[in-house]
């Protein structure tokens, strides 16, 4: 099946130089770069920062962790609540997993989670 191959995520940009800013310099990604099996390709569109939707998801072991050092490169986390959950801090715990979200330069929307 499809989960023993890699995803590819195409993020749309309005202005891909900012873009690659943002990817760069807040998350650590390098051009042309294979992350964890997945590539990110990022592709000019005046629609980028349109979807109220989740563009990418990244799984991680430890949402806080990811999130303070995000915090700490400048990224800034959107406040979510959930019926029964406020999310201060970024962080949504729901049946034991985690997830936080945040936008790029382009206003797309994006996540971590964490497994329960």
């Amino acid at each position: 099946m499809l989960q023993k191959f890699p995803l590819y995520a195409y993020i749309p940009a309005k202005d891909v130089a900012r873009a690659r800013k943002f990817y760069e310099g807040k998350l650590g990604f390098r051009a042309k770069q294979e992350v964890a099996g997945g590539v990110v390709f990022l592709y000019p569109t005046l629609n980028a920062g349109t979807s109220l939707a989740s563009q990418a998801f990244w799984q991680v072991d430890d949402v806080e962790r990811e999130v303070a050092e995000l915090k700490a490169r400048g990224v800034e986390f959107e406040d979510y609540d959930m019926p029964g959950e406020k999310s201060p801090s970024g962080v949504i715990k729901a049946g034991g997993a985690k997830a936080a979200w945040f936008k790029d330069s382009e206003g797309n929307i994006l996540a971590i989670i964490q497994d329960a």
